[in-house]
């Protein structure tokens, strides 16, 4: 199964950033106060939404920055994604 997001929606997974000490301790990314860092693993067309057109400025495959507690989480074939508006996206890391 495949998720394609409508109008302005992006489908997103988070990546799991695990980071080592200079002591060599590792922290899982729920350890450490890290940005949320995810991958775009679906883009929605755009269009106008609310009247105003949107233009989609993200591409599948890159790495964004969001917010902590937005989209809409979702489990499909075992693995977690979360749909956010382009929006709520707040940079892409390069």
């Amino acid at each position: 199964m495949k998720l394609k997001p409508l109008s302005d929606r992006v489908v997103i997974k988070m990546i799991e950033a695990e980071e080592t000490t200079a002591s060599g301790i590792i922290l899982t990314a729920s350890a450490q106060e890290k940005p949320q860092v995810a991958e775009i693993i679906e883009v929605g067309p755009g269009g106008v939404v609310d009247g105003k057109e949107i233009k989609m400025e993200v591409q599948k495959g890159q790495k964004v920055i969001t917010s902590k507690y937005t989209g809409t989480e979702v489990k499909l074939d075992g693995e977690t994604y979360i749909i956010v508006r382009q929006g709520d996206i707040l940079a892409i890391v390069e």
